[in-house]
């Protein structure tokens, strides 16, 4: 009896605990340090599933799909085998990246071309994000062609909507190149439903095009739940490097993570001085070292 009177005894303060300070609770909930799986593409090629697990050996314990093949599946595997290798690793993939499709019409499982299909792959990986990644050439032009995109997103996401996924836009930096006093860029923010399409941040090209990322976030709060963390080197080509190896200051811009919405985050590295997985095992370090969370 005295040992179930002390159980119930500590099971009743750890609950008024919980009541009365939820946030010492809230402090030990997973901490995510995600790596988008772009960066090693050649690896991801050639063998995904040991890829995979050498990216869980990093540390790593998120993922970002780089792409949804036109064949509708995920580096080769139909979605379940996907998602499992993915939990065999301890790993989880809630965002991944789309393509508009406007410029490749023939590519099946992009927005502008069987979205359903590719909505509904993702829902059974799991994916709480799907990302429009990237505009070709012919997908940009005026500030009226943005907005006629901006329809497409919203009509996208209120699919993606429907599946308990939130669609977003990846950014570059000709998002940032004027017209008529006006960025392309904030016509896609402007023109889209913010409940309906949310911004990917890449902090690197924001940098590049000269824009300040912790001004974007006070200007549209809760807009920005995904962010790609890349740093610039401190050269003139101002080229992609490890976390914390550039001029990019991320513990400045994390501080403000709760202003933009963040839930989850993606280091990235287009270019490699030499084996990405070097590369991304530094940024991890730093990240990590740093304390830089949700």
């Amino acid at each position: 009896m005295t040992s179930r009177r002390s159980f119930l005894k500590s099971t009743a303060v750890l609950s008024a605990g919980l009541l009365m300070a939820p946030e010492l609770f809230a402090a030990h909930k997973k901490r995510y340090i995600g790596v988008q799986l772009y960066t090693v593409r050649d690896a991801m090629a050639k063998d995904p599933v040991a890829t995979l697990a050498k990216v869980a050996k990093v540390g790593f314990n998120s993922v970002e799909g780089a792409t949804y093949t036109g064949t509708q599946k995920f580096y080769g595997m139909e979605p379940a085998e996907f998602k499992k290798v993915l939990g065999d690793n301890g790993l989880i993939m809630p965002s991944g990246h789309f393509m508009l499709g406007e410029g490749m019409p023939t590519t099946k499982g992009t927005i502008t071309n069987e979205w359903q299909k590719a909505v509904d792959d993702a829902a059974a990986v799991g994916l709480k994000y799907m990302v429009c990644a990237y505009l070709l050439d012919s997908e940009r032009g005026t500030l009226d062609h943005y907005k006629e995109t901006a329809d497409k997103l919203n009509k996208a996401g209120e699919i993606a909507k429907k599946a308990g996924i939130q669609l977003c836009y990846h950014n570059h930096d000709f998002e940032f190149a004027s017209q008529d006093g006006k960025y392309p860029y904030d016509v896609l923010l402007d023109s889209t439903d913010a409940g309906l399409v949310k911004m990917e941040m890449d902090i690197y090209w924001m940098y590049r095009a000269k824009q300040d990322p912790i001004a974007m976030f006070k200007k549209h709060p809760g807009r920005f739940p995904l962010w790609h963390v890349k740093d610039m080197d401190n050269t003139p080509k101002q080229m992609f490097t490890e976390v914390g190896n550039g001029v990019i200051p991320f513990k400045k811009i994390f501080a403000h993570a709760k202003t933009a919405g963040l839930k989850y985050f993606f280091n990235e590295q287009d270019i490699c001085p030499g084996d990405p997985f070097v590369s991304i095992t530094k940024s991890y370090n730093y990240i990590k070292a740093n304390n830089l969370h949700v």
